[in-house]
């Protein structure tokens, strides 16, 4: 039905069904797949439904540290093959990318969400959260940035009263 709704649409002028508010409405319908819970999920999967973003994070944060896993894993382990895959790179070379990482946030929490913002070009929210998850526990503003780049990150974070650090 929503096929012919569509082929319909797109068939005749627009003016046409501009008062059929059936067919409009039936074109920008997005499919969404259910997915069957099972019985001894229901609660928890019901309780996390109902969590704000930010306490998911902090959850997501504690079961990481808890079980020793990590969210981000098939990305650490798409990306360890590349960087490890140049033989006789030794040790002693000095390291070309860095990790920032916000350690504390400090007294100037708003200059700090500015800087992420400004680091990593997030909307003000995603900022936000990640300035109050880094409260808890440190947290990466940027990966795999350049030298320069990375210590220029770590000056704009410094001025704004925060402890960052380059890994």
């Amino acid at each position: 039905m929503v096929e012919r709704s569509t082929e319909k649409i797109s068939s005749s002028s627009v003016s046409d069904n501009v008062g059929d508010v059936s067919q409009a409405t039936t074109m920008p319908e997005k499919k969404e797949e259910k997915v069957k819970v099972p019985e001894k999920f229901a609660k928890i999967v019901k309780e996390i439904e109902d969590m704000k973003v930010v306490d998911l994070a902090e959850l997501v944060k504690v079961l990481e540290r808890k079980f020793g896993v990590s969210a981000a894993a098939p990305v650490a382990v798409a990306a360890v093959p590349a960087a490890g895959a140049v033989p006789g790179a030794g040790a002693e070379e000095e390291k070309s990318e860095y990790d920032v990482i916000l350690k504390t946030v400090g007294d100037k929490k708003i200059d700090v969400i500015k800087a992420v913002r400004d680091a990593t070009a997030k909307g003000l929210k995603e900022a936000k959260d990640l300035v109050d998850a880094a409260a808890a526990e440190p947290q990466v503003i940027k990966e795999k940035a350049k030298k320069e780049e990375a210590e220029d990150i770590k000056k704009k974070f410094e001025t704004a009263g925060a402890t960052v650090e380059l890994k």
